[in-house]
């Protein structure tokens, strides 16, 4: 192993080390970022058979981006994500 390589390793072996302790101080708020997750891709789902059933077609889609603007933003950030399909649709 080069001299480099070994200093790339212990850089990220660090890096996780301290990532670990963020996530332990702040276990509440990834909890709370997941829970929100799962809820709105529950609401999604259910929103977009919703308005399939009646014919609208406004569909937000089930992806990393969205899941993650959910997560972040909320109930806010689930109106966001339709409003921005009404728009495309318009």
């Amino acid at each position: 192993m080069s001299k480099e390589t070994g200093i790339m390793v212990i850089i990220g072996i660090c890096l996780l080390v301290l990532f670990i302790g963020i996530l332990k101080q702040r276990a509440d708020l990834v909890l709370n970022f997941v829970v929100r997750m799962a809820a709105g891709a529950v609401a999604i789902v259910f929103c977009n058979q919703l308005l399939s059933k009646n014919g609208i077609d406004i569909m937000v889609g089930l992806n990393p981006w969205s899941l993650t603007t959910v997560g972040l933003l909320g109930a806010g950030g689930f109106t966001l994500l339709y409003g921005i399909m009404a728009y495309r649709l318009m």
